[in-house]
């Protein structure tokens, strides 16, 4: 794969999604005191689950306390 092809306007808005979503979800974890499954699985997630791993915790792994 050749570097210069890349559309950088495509990819680059998805890099920083992907990175800003995975700090906001190891963030919200460090804060809780529950979750659904153990946290470092869902740190292993986070951080190499790409975008999906980012979905899956705020939609599935965050325990509502409320």
């Amino acid at each position: 794969m050749n570097l210069e092809n890349i559309n950088w306007q495509i990819v680059a808005p998805l890099i920083a999604i992907q990175l800003i979503l995975m700090i906001v979800g190891l963030i919200d974890l460090s804060k809780r005191e529950a979750t659904k499954g153990p946290k470092i699985l869902w740190v292993i997630i986070l951080v190499f689950g790409s975008l999906l791993g980012s979905i899956a915790y705020f939609t599935i792994g965050r325990r509502n306390d409320a």
